[in-house]
Parts: structure tokens; C-alpha cells; sequence
């Protein structure tokens, strides 16, 4: 049985070392701001999630595992809202946009005074 816990927490924390080491690569290799967030954030969140989780397994101690999965929850909560405000601030600000992207979402759905996201349903009602 401690064979078998051993090479599950190792093969764990070898997954989270490399979603780790792509975040890395992403940060590193993307052209513009949101793609190297969209890149760390989600490799990342699971590199961390993956590594704590093989702590847990590895320790087998109620302490331990409590805290690794604290941190885990912590991180799958924090980490994309976190990227998301990075993300919105940097558009607001005036970050550019990669030149090989083709269509902006965003383009013209916000209102420069309020930052207040317009719906299609809103506009439909305007223009009913």
C-alpha cells in the first residue's frame, strides 16, 4: 500500500511540475498580455492543484492534507477571478491586443464612463 501512495504522490507532483513548467513556456511564449494570463492562470491553477494533492497523499497526515486542500480551494478561487480583473484592467487601460487577433468581443460593449458591460438584450430593448 505505501508503494503504491509513494508513486501516486510522485506522479502527481511530476503533473503539477509540468503544467507548471507550460504556464512557464505560455508566459514566456505568447504575444500579447491575455494570452500569457489565459496561459498561467490555467496551467498554473492545475500544476498547483496536482502538486498539493501529491503533498497531501505524500504526508498522509490529517494536518497536512487539510491545508494542501485549503491551498487547492484557495487557488481554484482566487486564481481565474484574480486574472479576470488583471485582465479587464489591462483592457480598459488601453493594453493592445495581439495583431493576429481577429475579432474583439469587448469592442464597443463597454461604457467608458461606468465600465458597465452592455448585453445584446439590452440593446435589443433600445432598439425596440
Amino acid at each position: 500500500m505505501m508503494i503504491i501512495r509513494e508513486f501516486l504522490s510522485i506522479t502527481l507532483i511530476i503533473i503539477g511540475a509540468a503544467f507548471m513548467l507550460v504556464a512557464a513556456i505560455g508566459v514566456l511564449r505568447m504575444p500579447d498580455l491575455y494570452l500569457r494570463m489565459s496561459a498561467s492562470t490555467k496551467a498554473a491553477t492545475l500544476g498547483i492543484s496536482a502538486t498539493f494533492l501529491g503533498l497531501a497523499i505524500h504526508f498522509n497526515e490529517l494536518g497536512v492534507s487539510s491545508r494542501a486542500i485549503a491551498v487547492i480551494i484557495f487557488i481554484l478561487l482566487t486564481a481565474p477571478v484574480a486574472a479576470h480583473m488583471m485582465g479587464r484592467a489591462a483592457y480598459f487601460n488601453g493594453v493592445p491586443l495581439w495583431e493576429g487577433t481577429h475579432h474583439d468581443d469587448l469592442r464597443g460593449r463597454y461604457d467608458e464612463k461606468t465600465h458597465q458591460l452592455s448585453s445584446d438584450d439590452e440593446e435589443a430593448d433600445l432598439t425596440v
